[in-house]
């Protein structure tokens, strides 16, 4: 007899963590399909930079979001123990990984390290509107963001074999914040929604992405905020200065 899809009936996500999984998740693929788009001489190429600054902003929002929300979206429930991460993999294998109540030690590990190169490529990324310092840290920044897509990948393989292997159709539970209430009843509390808090979080990212674009000059590709000129286009000058003579014509 098939065995029947599990019913989500617990809510353990509040509605900013759904809200930031997607902003999160829409931002990056957004900035890295530009890079693979584009040449990095054309001025579509520079709004990956646009929407890169408004990712580092979203993933500050969650940062806070991770001392201050609640009880599933606070860093202290990820489950980051080393010895979590190997027995939860070892019970994929035998088919006895329980079911959990927030992210489970892979998922944990997963966020952690994409935040973790989401700064460092905020970091490099705006290292690199430093024309000496652009070519230094051009690698370093696309090494990340390969690695940030590798990390996202296997995350979505590991959410369907989750669905696959314990019935559970776990990827809506970051559309509605529900999953399947655990056996042992872990994480049972009640989970705010929080629809204020998801609101400023919106109106936040929006407000800081159309501050920018508002701030970005296109014809020098140069964004002035909070009193700094990044410039998120090859130097011309130091371009031309480059080319063989007879070549700026």
């Amino acid at each position: 007899m098939k065995s029947k899809i599990l019913k989500r009936t617990q809510l353990v996500y509040d509605l900013p963590l759904r809200l930031f999984h997607w902003v999160f998740a829409g931002l990056f693929l957004s900035t890295f399909a530009i890079t693979k788009i584009f040449d990095n001489e054309s001025l579509t190429f520079t709004f990956h930079m646009l929407l890169g600054l408004t990712l580092f902003l979203a993933l500050v929002l969650r940062l806070v979001w991770g001392f201050a929300g609640t009880q599933n979206s606070l860093f202290k429930s990820f489950q980051l123990h080393p010895q979590k991460l190997k027995a939860y993999f070892l019970g994929i294998i035998s088919g006895k990984s329980p079911l959990s109540a927030g992210h489970n030690p892979a998922s944990s590990w997963a966020a952690v390290t994409m935040f973790i190169l989401s700064l460092g490529l905020g970091v490099t990324g705006f290292l690199m509107t430093s024309q000496d310092a652009r070519k230094t840290f051009e690698d370093v920044h696309e090494l990340m963001a390969n690695a940030f897509l590798v990390v996202a990948i296997l995350h979505v393989l590991g959410v369907i074999f989750h669905t696959i292997r314990h019935k559970e159709i776990v990827g809506l539970s970051m559309i509605d914040g529900k999953k399947a209430a655990t056996q042992d009843g872990a994480g049972s509390v009640q989970i705010a929604k929080r629809p204020v808090v998801a609101t400023i979080f919106v109106v936040l990212v929006a407000g800081f992405g159309a501050y920018l674009w508002k701030s970005y000059d296109q014809q020098n590709r140069v964004l002035g905020v909070f009193g700094l000129q990044l410039h998120l286009g090859e130097d011309e000058a130091a371009k031309s200065k480059s080319l063989p003579e007879g070549d700026n014509d």
